[in-house]
């Protein structure tokens, strides 16, 4: 969901407030240290075990209220199971009556919480662009939904080849002109009645979503244009299938990775970069001018800009931010050269990862020209920028590293980098780390 990322920590934390505070106000005789621990466990373990703490953006209070229910009976089951083990003394009837307590005051705040958002998003906060191609029998209830402040969704209308006269929607245009339209407009999502187009104008459709950066849902028919990473979407009992689902959109893989990418950074500035760093400036100091550290405007998740720092491993040109460095290329000093072979040049960029810019893994960030460039020429290359850049890729371990020579250099990255997105695990994170390591020491030098 646009915007939503620490909703899920936010409201854990909150969680945990009103359980504590609860339990320790309403009954500070049984509410001990060891309990007070054994409870947030219990509460962090059943809601992953459930898959409590997700949160989507068609969401209601009423929506999901079984999940939260099942959540709480599990913890009260858990509740009186760790006083038992822990042999605390307690009155069954007052504990009842404080659990209750409890139930109202998480429900308040599930309340409270949508209520709020509500709010924001009727201010213009937490939204997405939308429009519809083609008019057909769900367009109306789909406008509903568009419509509705809950969702957070920005209808700017639809584009059909016949104009009708409805009482409901904003006709915008033919087919033809929805193209500019989305790029001007920088349209977040794409709904699509395939049944009122032909698989050549679909095919079409998700190339140019795909090329940018504009998700494409299709409300669906059988017209030959699915893929592997599709996933069926339900909007009130209308099924849509979203083509760009990608398993690093699931909460585990989102905030896991994450969590990753700040132990792994954290310990890479302070037991490497520390010394490193300096280490490296005076080395410098005998070879060439200029800093230690170099800095260059990259395009990273959705095309947003980052400075991306790496170890300067050249003399200081005025090419840097233009000419890709090559095989033997003069502008490499002696030290950058053996920076360069080991990947040592690289290791600033854990700064971007602990930053949150870049991800240990990902697909490689390139250069604003070249972004440019590839976008244009390179079918599907913006679908890569759905995830946050990494450090190393499955692109790189497989191969695709180093200069362009060839157009089939950068479109084999770019399907690597795709494949990667629709078929991420963290144990192919694991091993694209590990393959990493190991070509630092015995691959070649790379040229980038």
């Amino acid at each position: 969901m646009k915007g939503s990322y620490f909703i899920i920590p936010l409201s854990v934390v909150i969680h945990l407030m009103i359980i504590n505070l609860s339990l320790y106000f309403l009954t500070p005789e049984t509410y001990t240290e060891t309990l007070a621990i054994s409870i947030n466990i219990s509460w962090l373990l059943i809601g992953v075990g459930l898959n409590f703490y997700s949160i989507d953006r068609k969401e209601k209070f009423r929506h999901k209220f079984h999940k939260f229910l099942r959540h709480f009976f599990v913890f009260v089951l858990s509740y009186f199971s760790v006083l038992a083990f822990l042999k605390i003394d307690f009155d069954p009837k007052k504990q009842i009556l404080v659990l209750l307590s409890l139930l109202f005051f998480l429900l308040f705040y599930r309340w409270f919480f949508f209520e709020i958002r509500k709010f924001y998003r009727q201010g213009g906060g937490n939204s997405l662009k939308v429009i519809i191609l083609g008019n057909d029998s769900n367009l109306t209830r789909l406008e509903n939904i568009f419509n509705d402040p809950d969702y957070g969704y920005r209808y700017l209308g639809y584009f059909h080849n016949k104009k009708e006269k409805r009482a409901v929607g904003n006709y915008l245009g033919r087919f033809e002109d929805c193209f500019r339209f989305i790029i001007n407009q920088e349209v977040d999502e794409i709904y699509c009645s395939v049944s009122r187009f032909s698989k050549e104008e679909l095919l079409r459709i998700r190339a140019f979503s795909d090329n940018h950066l504009a998700k494409l849902k299709l409300i669906p028919d059988n017209k030959g244009v699915y893929s592997s990473s599709m996933e069926f979407e339900i909007f009130e009992n209308l099924p849509i299938l979203n083509l760009r689902k990608s398993p690093l959109e699931k909460n585990y893989a989102k905030y896991g990775k994450r969590i990753f990418d700040i132990v792994f950074s954290s310990f890479v500035i302070i037991c490497i970069l520390s010394w490193l760093i300096p280490l490296l400036f005076i080395l410098n100091l005998f070879e060439s001018k200029g800093p230690v550290i170099f800095k260059q405007l990259r395009h990273g998740k959705d095309k947003k800009i980052f400075w991306c720092y790496k170890f300067r491993s050249m003399a200081v040109n005025t090419e840097a931010n233009s000419k890709m460095c090559t095989r033997n290329d003069l502008r490499v000093t002696k030290i950058g050269k053996f920076l360069r072979k080991t990947s040592i040049d690289e290791l600033p960029q854990f700064i971007n990862v602990f930053l949150g810019d870049m991800s240990v893994v990902g697909p490689r960030p390139h250069m604003e020209l070249h972004t440019i460039e590839y976008e244009h020429n390179v079918d599907k290359y913006l679908v890569r920028h759905f995830a946050k850049p990494g450090i190393t890729g499955l692109a790189q371990v497989r191969g695709y590293r180093g200069e362009i020579i060839r157009k089939s250099d950068i479109i084999n990255r770019t399907r690597m980098d795709i494949f990667y997105l629709e078929k991420w695990t963290a144990l192919l994170d694991l091993k694209i780390i590990y393959q990493t390591i190991y070509n630092c020491f015995y691959g070649e030098e790379k040229a980038y």
